[in-house]
């Protein structure tokens, strides 16, 4: 059987092209540079990620929303009690923005196991690299933009 080159090249155009309706995959956008300091024996990031501050509004948001920061899975935070099913494995959130500044926060959203250890269970909200078991559609991406990450450090500052 003889195969025109046009006949090949429209079943291989068939093969590697999106099913209809599904977009081509896209890149996830780079993460913003950060600088990490040692600020009392803790790393921090003291510059923010995005070039605007968080928003205490979204960041409730963000840490609610089962489908991103998802953090009352793990965490208790008293003043969401009107949401359900709070986490117990973390620690309650409650005075958090008393006990670390915005910068170690920053650092612990980013990435726990800088501030925690390996040891902590924490997923890290904007990384990328080093990580285990990543579903191919999720990988290179970060579970955090640089924005919802200031959003969550200016709500939890607000948990005094």
């Amino acid at each position: 059987m003889k195969m025109s080159l046009h006949v090949v090249a429209g079943l291989l155009a068939v093969l590697v092209a999106p099913a209809a309706g599904q977009a081509p995959p896209q890149l996830a956008p780079a993460l913003a540079p950060f600088s990490v300091v040692i600020n009392k024996g803790i790393p921090a990031i003291p510059a923010r990620l995005s070039g605007k501050p968080g928003d205490p509004k979204d960041g409730e948001r963000v840490v609610t929303e089962r489908q991103l920061g998802n953090c009352l899975s793990c965490h208790e935070i008293s003043v969401l009690r009107r949401e359900e099913f709070h986490g117990e494995i973390g620690p309650s959130l409650d005075g958090v923005g008393q006990r670390w500044d915005a910068a170690t926060l920053r650092m612990i959203v980013v990435n726990a196991k800088k501030v925690f250890g390996d040891e902590t269970v924490m997923p890290a909200f904007y990384r990328v690299d080093g990580l285990n078991r990543v579903r191919p559609e999720f990988a290179g991406k970060p579970i955090l933009t640089a924005q919802q990450v200031e959003d969550v450090v200016a709500f939890l500052a607000t948990l005094k």
